[in-house]
């Protein structure tokens, strides 16, 4: 008897095990998984029978994501993939213990569903959630580890939805447009634009105590798109927060994001997305190489594309904002040429010559040229996230590098003249902090270079 039981659970150990691993779904493939964001959806109150279901609901989803800016102009830089979990039953519970309603607000429901979702969490009708992260890690490992932000899906048409680590909506009226705000909080680390009560209230990208509008961090928006001050409430702790517009998707559905939401957006794309899908050549690629030597890109561009490519051949602009270049023999000194291209995006969704944070990428080739032709090419790729603020300013600026080379950068503060005022050295991870109360008030070009090559130049504003 001991061996049967013994033999049944370690069957019943073994299933659990492979029911794990279900079928993965390619929903969006904009390329490789290693250099996009990969958004994956799960089913939640699906049984098997209705799998096509799922996928008809996930599909609509995504169409209404990438049919909204930002996303539409960034739908290169995401993957979307749909799991199918099964669930013995469709729906999601309804145990009719909402105190913000009267119960019941929906028929009173348990279904044995795979990540036991229910409504009325927190004692909040409309709040969908499950506390039940274990399984979620679990069938995200198994099936697609490689994910940046996973999302449930619920097969349930009653009105619902939440954020936190996986956020978690229905399949109800403002589905999509639940999904997506939802997805704001989780993986771009908004604040709802609505009250979200005194436990959530928090500094973040829209949503502050600051009230003055030269050192609020969306300063640089003011006055532009409807962007301002304003409080949540005219009483209460409430009214000791302020979001930065009154008519924003984090605050009401069926609303664009308000500019400095797009912002945060785009600014965590370019956080976890680099824009080169691949480069020609890489090291040593080229054997015995004939000139003219071509070197290309291979971007992930936005649509349109406002991606600032900038050549250079040992220190001297070579091109600008194309993807192509050929190097003569006659354009190389004898000995060690450097070839380099810096790419930064200037979308319209960042303030870019005001913004305290800017991402640099660049590839860099070597070039060892002798008189008996080229002997080898190498290239390395870099990211620098570069951070500049306060800006405008009028005491100190501060400057902070963050790449993943040992790169120092030198910057260069220059009058529009052409006149040099400042150089200073920034080290990785290292803050510098630069006295400008001596200059005259008005504008300034802040140059950043790796080595001799310029990688880029912002403005600088002393007030």
């Amino acid at each position: 008897m001991k061996l049967k039981l013994l033999y049944l659970l370690c069957f019943l150990g073994t299933f659990k095990i492979e029911a794990q691993v279900f079928e993965v779904q390619t929903l969006k493939l904009s390329g490789d998984t290693d250099k996009r964001i990969n958004l994956v959806i799960l089913s939640e109150g699906y049984q098997t029978s209705e799998f096509p279901q799922f996928i008809t609901d996930a599909t609509s989803f995504i169409n209404a994501m990438f049919s909204q800016s930002p996303f539409l102009e960034y739908a290169n830089y995401f993957n979307v993939y749909a799991i199918k979990v099964p669930s013995n039953q469709s729906g999601s519970d309804h145990p009719g213990t909402a105190t913000d309603v009267a119960e019941p607000a929906s028929p009173i429901t348990i279904a044995d569903t795979y990540f036991n979702t229910s409504y009325d969490s927190y004692d909040i009708h409309r709040l969908l959630y499950s506390s039940d992260y274990a399984s979620i890690n679990t069938v995200l490992a198994n099936n697609f580890p490689a994910y940046d932000q996973a999302l449930i899906l619920v097969n349930s048409s009653v009105y619902g939805g939440s954020g936190g680590q996986f956020p978690f909506t229905s399949t109800g009226a403002s589905a999509s447009e639940i999904a997506i705000h939802e997805l704001g909080h989780s993986l771009f680390n908004l604040k709802d634009e609505y009250y979200p009560g005194d436990a959530l209230a928090a500094e973040a990208i829209n949503m502050t105590q600051e009230t003055n509008t030269s050192l609020v961090k969306w300063k640089n928006w003011i006055g532009i798109n409807n962007i301002g001050i304003y409080p949540y409430a005219t009483s209460g702790n409430a009214a000791n927060w302020n979001r930065p517009h009154q008519n924003c998707k984090m605050r009401y559905l069926g609303v664009p994001f308000c500019s400095v939401c797009k912002e945060g957006i785009v600014e965590k794309i370019h956080s976890l997305v680099s824009p080169f899908d691949s480069y020609t050549p890489t090291s040593n690629s080229i054997s015995s190489p004939t000139f003219p030597i071509d070197f290309h890109l291979n971007l992930i561009t936005p649509i349109p594309n406002t991606l600032k490519r900038t050549w250079t051949l040992n220190a001297t602009n070579f091109a600008n904002d194309v993807d192509d270049v050929s190097v003569l023999e006659t354009d190389l000194s004898p000995d060690i040429n450097t070839l380099t291209v810096a790419v930064n995006d200037v979308t319209t969704f960042l303030k870019v010559d005001n913004h305290n944070s800017f991402h640099v990428y660049t590839v860099n080739w070597t070039i060892d040229n002798s008189a008996l032709g080229i002997k080898n090419i190498i290239s390395e790729v870099a990211k620098y996230n570069i951070s500049m603020y306060p800006n405008p300013t009028n005491t100190v600026v501060n400057f902070k590098l963050e790449t993943d080379t040992d790169t120092r950068l030198k910057v260069d503060i220059l009058s529009l003249d052409g006149k040099k005022i400042k150089t200073i050295s920034l080290t990785n991870y290292q803050t510098n902090q630069v006295d400008i109360s001596n200059l005259s008030s008005g504008i300034y070009l802040t140059n950043f270079y790796s080595g001799n090559t310029l990688i880029t130049s912002k403005k600088l504003v002393k007030n």
